[in-house]
């Protein structure tokens, strides 16, 4: 295996009907290497069914903690007063959560919604988080351990970056971010939770003067500079429809990301480049096993910090 894997995830599945029709194409054309459900979010009854019966090994986990959409909003599954706003849905940005939601509340939500996919007859591969609400990336105050703990329980590996490139990962507290990398990391380790060794992504609004073109070959260039080891890049597919229109002005973005995903340029240069397409599933497999014993003293000494 080439020193370059790449991890391609189509984030917000059962998002909408738009995000699901893209993403099980993408699923059953293997374009991508797998695809992420939202428990809250009202297309996931759809999205879940079809993984059931498709027997999809590949569809993970996106914790979701938030609902930014004005036209396409959600509640959580618990309930919480201090997990949603005044309108009864959760918060609409990471600061809102991060000031607001109780620690107790979190875990509870991220409990349901592990879960509501169990329920529904999905045998998850991986975990990740809608717009990073977890890793205190607006405030520094973070439920990174909670996370890792969950996923060690299931032995399921999670989207966390190994190395934060705060080029590419806009964030306002890049300080405190890094102070927690490291920690975060080892206590990964020490669980046996899988972690990327990168995490990339761009920017979901459409640029000024921006074409499919221009914005194509943005991302074709970016494969050429992968880096070694296994990278993530996470991307928000849909299909253009009139409902996707009518409820984000980021519509655009999202129909280029599905066209790009099945353009013959972009598989072309994954060839070319000689990046290697990789799951979550053998990312966990090539971790070491946990050492309980320290798992459960580190866990404890971070859960006081």
């Amino acid at each position: 295996m080439g020193n370059r894997r790449l991890i391609l995830n189509c984030d917000d599945f059962g998002q909408c009907g738009a995000a699901n029709r893209a993403i099980m194409h993408l699923l059953e054309e293997g374009k991508v290497s797998s695809a992420t459900l939202m428990p809250p979010a009202p297309g996931f009854r759809e999205a879940a069914e079809w993984c059931r019966k498709k027997g999809a090994t590949r569809v993970g986990l996106h914790l979701t903690l938030t609902s930014e959409i004005d036209g396409l909003r959600w509640s959580g599954l618990t309930g919480h007063p201090s997990l949603h706003d005044e309108t009864g849905h959760l918060h609409r940005t990471v600061e809102e959560f991060e000031r607001k939601a109780d620690a107790k509340a979190v875990r509870l939500e991220i409990e349901a919604q592990f879960r509501a996919v169990r329920e529904a007859g999905v045998d998850i591969s991986h975990v990740d988080n809608h717009m990073g609400s977890l890793y205190g990336l607006a405030t520094g105050r973070h439920f990174v351990q909670t996370v890792l703990w969950q996923c060690a329980k299931r032995g399921l590996p999670f989207r966390l970056p190994r190395n934060l490139d705060p080029e590419s990962v806009r964030i306002k507290a890049v300080e405190a971010a890094r102070r927690n990398q490291a920690m975060a990391a080892a206590l990964a380790d020490t669980l046996g939770v899988g972690l990327p060794d990168r995490v990339l992504g761009h920017s979901h609004l459409s640029e000024e003067g921006e074409t499919y073109d221009s914005f194509k070959q943005s991302v074709i260039r970016g494969l050429y500079a992968l880096p070694d080891g296994v990278v993530e890049i996470f991307m928000h597919p849909a299909v253009d429809d009139g409902l996707m229109r009518r409820l984000t002005t980021h519509w655009e973005k999202r129909v280029w990301e599905f066209r790009l995903l099945l353009d013959g340029d972009f598989h072309y240069a994954l060839r070319d480049a000689g990046i290697v397409l990789y799951d979550y599933r053998r990312l966990q497999a090539e971790r070491r096993r946990p050492r309980l014993r320290a798992a459960a003293a580190l866990f404890r000494l971070l859960w006081r910090s």
